[in-house]
Order: structure tokens, then sequence, then C-alpha cells
């Protein structure tokens, strides 16, 4: 079973993405609100997979990715982004995301994105 840290800073976007993970028999290790405790938690859980939103306060998801992607280069990070960040998602392809998964989520496009990590 794999592990997977969600970063995002909506309580609804977690919680909806719990539930479509957990119920397709993955293992939600953790979750952050930002991006700086989403590598905070990624260095203390290490796990398998990390969807992490582009935009949110303070560090924001392409930062975090840099910080996790410098300690780990073969760390799988999924971005989520919402409609119109084109610069965000091709700036997040540069920096290692594997893939992209657009808001409002659709379970069949998250479930494809994380199968293909």
């Amino acid at each position: 079973m794999k592990s997977v840290l969600i970063v995002d800073d909506s309580r609804t976007s977690r919680r909806f993405l719990r539930d479509i993970l957990e119920r397709a028999g993955y293992n939600v290790v953790g979750e952050a609100i930002n991006g700086q405790e989403g590598f905070d938690q990624y260095v203390k859980l290490v796990p398998d997979i990390v969807t992490m939103d582009i935009t949110m306060p303070g560090v924001d998801g392409i930062e975090s990715l840099k910080l996790i992607r410098k300690n780990n280069p073969n760390a799988k990070v999924v971005m989520i982004t919402a409609a119109g960040q084109k610069e965000k998602m091709m700036e997040a392809v540069k920096f290692g995301a594997i893939e992209f998964i657009t808001k409002p989520f659709m379970e069949e496009s998250v479930l494809s994105a994380l199968r293909r990590c």
C-alpha cells in the first residue's frame, strides 16, 4: 500500500483528496496546510507520494517541491492546480513534478495521476 502526504491550505480539498485516496486503498500518512509544513512532514514521514497544491500562503507548492526534491531527488510529487495556472505548471515540471491534478477534483483523474507515479 502506497503512503501519501497531502499538502493543501484548503481543509475541504484535503478532506476530499483523503476520501478518494483512502477508498482506493492508499495510506494517507499526513496532511500539511502550507509548503513549509509539507516539507517538514515529508522529511519526517518519507511518504511514497506527495500531493502538493501550487497556490498556498507563505511557502507555496513550487518552493516546497524544490525543497523536497533537494532533500530526495527521487521524490514523487503530484502538483494540484486550479484552472489557468499554465505558467506555474511549466515551472513545476522544471523542478521535478511528476504529474498534475486539476481542481475541482475528479476521482478518476486523481487516481490515474497517482497510478502513473
